[in-house]
């Protein structure tokens, strides 16, 4: 496996984390009617590689769940992680 290979999916799982806690913490933060993470924050977080975890976290806590903009773009976002997943392993293995 090549270095930027093991340094991509370092990145996905560091972000991935970084996406669950920032979405359970909105979640507790509406029960609680406090500060919320904007939804901007929450949509780029996805964008910039935690869209699985965070779809996922979203299903198990049923957070934002009814909100179309999340619930179509989320698994756009995923589409395109796969696909530039499938691209890195294709010239990682080459």
């Amino acid at each position: 496996m090549t270095w930027w290979l093991k340094l991509l999916l370092t990145y996905l799982g560091v972000l991935s984390v970084l996406t669950i806690i920032i979405t359970v913490y909105d979640k507790l933060s509406a029960k609680a009617g406090k500060w919320r993470i904007p939804e901007a924050t929450l949509l780029l977080t996805g964008l910039f590689g935690g869209a699985f975890a965070e779809f996922v976290t979203m299903q198990i806590i049923r957070h934002k769940t009814q909100h179309r903009k999340f619930m179509i773009l989320l698994p756009l976002e995923i589409v395109l992680h796969v696909a530039l997943l499938v691209v890195a392993l294709y010239f990682a293995f080459k």
